[in-house]
């Protein structure tokens, strides 16, 4: 079965990936990549290491009819525009990669599929979660399920410098990421949102501060989040609890051994390690931002709309050094 689909905005970090992903995709026909700063170039030339994989050319066209899967790698605020200009099929399955309808607006179910896979198995429209809020909803969803947050949580998350977008700015700038660390958006970071969404739909009433320190890292890709908050049990049930919450999600791993971000880079993995110290859980997860954290879940969401393997086309390996 070959799902015939397309990709808008395929120039940049997250449209590169997908592409990556989906021109080897054993159930995808790539029909077409859109961009409009790159049309008529041949997809090899603003991503490279594509060489000897496709000869598709990107197109400032959009086709609607026939396509059974659009994913959009829009910039945030421009998805509702696009879709109002741009009328798809309601059958085609819609995964949208902005901001824009994280909110479960205009009918789009929220893209966590360790936590709503059975809404996105019915889905036409889905909105895959943001970067650093899936590394800290996987990180705490468990803690939350079992009720075990009454105090505000402490986390912080750095992230690669992909995860600012290929557009240049002088905080993505090599001479400025490299052998450096900056904080930005203290507590007001735009995921928070979308993880209170979550977690207030996991345990009603939820309210617990989530007090965030984003940090931008001199690597270029890759999410580490560590957070923590008062915990009475036992770290042998901390871990009971988190290994049967992830026991069906086949890219959540939890570890009992030490982890770090190598293992996670280059897959689309969330791995989980868990600490006791001074009566609080601290809870480490690190993912690929580029991967988990946007083009790999959309894929994942994608094979879920339709009914495939969920790690179809996503069996990649860590960079691992």
């Amino acid at each position: 079965m070959k799902i015939k689909a397309a990709i808008i905005g395929a120039a940049g970090y997250t449209g590169g990936e997908l592409l990556r992903l989906l021109v080897h995709h054993p159930n995808v026909e790539l029909v077409y990549i859109h961009s409009n700063s790159q049309k008529g170039k041949r997809a090899v030339e603003t991503h490279p290491d594509l060489i000897g994989d496709t000869d598709l050319i990107f197109t400032d066209k959009v086709i609607t009819e026939g396509i059974e899967a659009v994913f959009l790698g829009l910039p945030h605020g421009e998805t509702k525009g696009f879709l109002e200009e741009n009328k798809f099929s309601e059958d085609t399955v819609i995964i949208d990669l902005s901001t824009d309808f994280r909110d479960e607006s205009n009918g789009f179910v929220y893209g966590l599929p360790e936590i709503y896979k059975e809404k996105i198995k019915a889905a036409k429209k889905i909105a895959n979660p943001g970067c650093f809020a899936t590394g800290i909803q996987l990180a705490l969803a468990p803690a939350v399920s079992n009720n075990w947050i009454q105090n505000p949580v402490h986390i912080s998350g750095i992230t690669g410098s992909t995860g600012a977008g290929k557009k240049l700015a002088e905080t993505s700038h090599f001479s400025y990421r490299n052998n450096n660390t900056s904080v930005y958006k203290l507590f007001t970071h735009q995921h928070l949102k979308e993880i209170k969404q979550t977690f207030g739909q996991i345990q009603q009433n939820f309210d617990s501060e989530l007090l965030f320190v984003p940090y931008r890292g001199n690597f270029p890709r890759g999410i580490w989040i560590t957070a923590y908050f008062p915990f009475e049990g036992s770290i042998d049930e901390a871990y009971q609890a988190y290994e049967a919450y992830y026991e069906n999600a086949p890219f959540t791993h939890v570890s009992r051994k030490d982890i770090d971000l190598k293992q996670a880079v280059n897959t689309n993995k969330c791995i989980i390690h868990l600490q006791k110290e001074n009566g609080q859980l601290v809870i480490y997860s690190t993912i690929d931002n580029l991967l988990k954290g946007a083009s790999g879940q959309a894929v994942q969401n994608f094979n879920i709309a339709f009914g495939l393997e969920e790690n179809t086309g996503l069996k990649l390996k860590s960079i691992a050094f």
